[in-house]
Order: C-alpha cells, then structure tokens, then sequence
C-alpha cells in the first residue's frame, strides 16, 4: 500500500510539474500583460528623472540620479547620471541589441547588458526599458492564475525566459484586475529561487496614461538590501535623433 501511494504521489508530482498553460489561458496571460504596458504613459519618446536610494546594511544610505531618454518600441535609450558628482556623465546607450556603457573620464565605451545592474542599486538596466513588445518574444506562461493582492482582486502571471534577453529566468507579475496595472513582481532564478521583488504602490494618471512613479526593488539574496526609485520630471516631448548617439554621451562632457 505504501509503494502504492509513493507512485501515486510522484505521478501526481510529475502531472504538476509538466502541466501546461492552454493555448486560450496563455493567449489571455499576454494580453493582459499588453493592457498593463497600454495604461501606461511611455508611448512614443519621453524623458524622465530618476532617482534612486540604496539601501545595504550597515552602509549609510546612497542617492543617486539618472536621465532617462526613450523611443519607445525602438529599442532605443540614452541613460545619463547626474548624481552623485562623481559620476556625473557616465551614460548607457542602447541601439537594438547593443548597449554601450559610457566611462567619460576615459571617454571609452564599452559593451554592456540588459541584465546588469544600474550602478550599485537593485536596479536592472533592463527595468528602465518601457518597450512593450518584449513579451511574446522573450517569454512563455508557465501559469495564470486569480489571486488576491492586499485589497486587490489581481491576475498571478507566472513567464519563463525562452530567450537570453530578460534579466531573470522567470517572474510573476501580479496585475491589477480593475484596473491592469501591476503591483508587485517576483523574479526567480532558473532553479526557482527568488532573488527579488518589484512593489510599486504609487501610481498618478497622467492625460497620457498612468506612471508608477513610487517603485521598491528588494534583494531577497540579501536581507535589508533594497532600492527604491522615484520617477520625476517626466515629459513626452519628441527628443531630437541625436540624443540616441554616442556623440551626444561624448558632448556633455
């Protein structure tokens, strides 16, 4: 009876783990992810502030503060520091699948990644990307559920790398279901640990869609470790071509 039940159970084990996503469900999964990336106000160019604490155990807390520039859909972005003084200039640009670190005291540049980290905060280059066409490319739904949030009724969407492009092998984003907008993240490893989690609590609707301007990015590898972000400045003004160049990197300093 016991070896009975110890097949059972592994069988049962093994329908879970190789269980897939209906055509239909996943289909839905995409979609709503498209609707939270079409409340938002990143369409066409924009420019914003951004500025960030990081936050480490036993170190005093550290500002820092970038430029963003972005043609959205372009696969296009220049990011500049501003703070601190130190690191004023250095940049990143991003011209499709290239991005370029920019060192303006050596005035190099050099090849960098999506996936690496924005200075020394939580931040991921990647996060500062608003392209929406990322989804169906780069991911698959390994699981779509309905769950409660806090006081929200939300979509649990859980995507699996199919490419090297995301930062992380696997996340689930939590969506609103009033209103799709996405209130927390959980990115995982590809053995399925959580290394992080992306809370955006503050949201403001703009006449061009809603911005969450308030975003907490904790280190679950690292207890106490987080960066928090605050978007300012923000404006959809068409930025000129030329801010898309290494020249312009180079012309600031």
């Amino acid at each position: 009876m016991k070896k009975l039940l110890s097949i059972l159970f592994a069988f049962t084990i093994a329908v879970s783990l190789f269980a897939e996503v209906s055509a239909a469900d996943s289909d839905k999964a995409f979609s709503i992810m498209e609707a939270a990336d079409n409340q938002m106000a990143y369409k066409g160019d924009y420019s914003c502030t951004v500025s960030l604490v990081v936050e480490k155990p036993g170190k005093p807390k550290e500002n820092l503060q970038f430029k963003m520039f972005e043609r959205i859909g372009k696969d296009t972005f220049t990011m500049v520091q501003l703070f601190p003084e130190a690191d004023k200039g250095n940049g990143y640009l991003r011209d499709g699948d290239n991005i370029w670190a920019y060192d303006p005291i050596g005035r190099k540049f050099s090849h960098s990644s999506l996936k690496d980290a924005l200075a020394d905060s939580d931040l991921k280059i990647d996060d500062m990307s608003k392209d929406d066409n990322k989804w169906r490319k780069n991911y698959k739904v390994a699981e779509f559920k309905e769950e409660t949030l806090g006081k929200y009724e939300v979509y649990a969407i859980t995507l699996e790398a199919v490419t090297n492009k995301p930062s992380y092998e696997k996340s689930t984003y939590y969506i609103r279901k009033d209103v799709p907008l996405v209130l927390k993240i959980s990115d995982f490893s590809a053995s399925g640990r959580l290394m992080r989690t992306v809370l955006i609590p503050k949201y403001t609707k703009t006449e061009k869609g809603y911005v969450g301007y308030h975003t907490i990015m904790r280190d679950e590898l690292n207890p106490g470790e987080q960066t928090q972000q605050i978007i300012s400045e923000l404006s959809f003004d068409s930025l000129p071509d030329r801010i898309f160049t290494k020249a312009y990197l180079e012309g600031l300093n």
